[in-house]
């Protein structure tokens, strides 16, 4: 019986730290939410890696973005998409080739650049993790597992500046051995940027082919 008692103890210990940290790293999102929210724009450079051993996969590449709102310039993998509110244009250098096509606001799966600075307000599970000094920052790992068993992710750990409240990097691990990771190298804010900063204008693509999908 003692036995029994001693074990319902630590049990109960353990559920207690459990919800503890749990919303230790909740509080801590949650400060982060509310840094980006506060932002007028923001500017960022990142690093890219995507690594499966099983697939003998490696792949590395850098980008930026530029968001004001839900609007954006994102430049990846040599094509620059630009949302301004109603439509996204993708443009691809390399084929001369031009996308229109129209985006839908009340889709939730839809993965935009300012989705991927709050998606972690729902649909997951979170643990503290370790902490690291990173070049003298700070950083706070927090643990995420998917709540959907359709989800192809088994868990994300996100790294946040304790100090600054923004997110220094991501760590997808999918559940067929992938691994995503994003680096933030530059963390600008409330930049001066043009007023076409998010308008396409046609006129700078002559020789391309528009392919309006909707």
């Amino acid at each position: 019986m003692k036995r029994v008692l001693q074990i319902i103890a630590i049990l109960l210990i353990s559920f207690n730290l459990q919800a503890q940290n749990s919303e230790k790293a909740r509080n801590l999102l949650d400060q982060v939410s509310a840094k980006v929210k506060s932002y007028s724009n923001i500017s960022i450079d990142f690093k890219y890696s995507l690594s499966n051993p099983k697939e003998n996969l490696n792949q590395e590449s850098k980008g930026s973005v530029v968001m004001q709102g839900n609007k954006y310039v994102l430049n990846f993998m040599g094509i620059t998409k630009i949302y301004d509110g109603k439509k996204i244009y993708s443009i691809v250098p390399e084929d001369e080739e031009i996308s229109i096509s129209k985006a839908d606001e009340n889709d939730e799966d839809a993965v935009t650049p300012s989705k991927m600075l709050t998606f972690f307000n729902h649909g997951f599970k979170y643990n503290w993790d370790i902490t690291q000094n990173v070049k003298g920052r700070k950083i706070q790992y927090i643990r995420l597992v998917p709540t959907s068993s359709k989800d192809d992710r088994k868990e994300v750990f996100l790294g946040i500046d304790v100090q600054t409240k923004h997110i220094y990097n991501l760590m997808e691990i999918g559940k067929n051995g992938s691994k995503t990771t994003i680096t933030v190298n530059s963390f600008k804010t409330n930049q001066p940027l043009s007023k076409n900063q998010f308008t396409f204008a046609e006129s700078k693509y002559p020789n391309y082919y528009i392919n309006k999908i909707d």
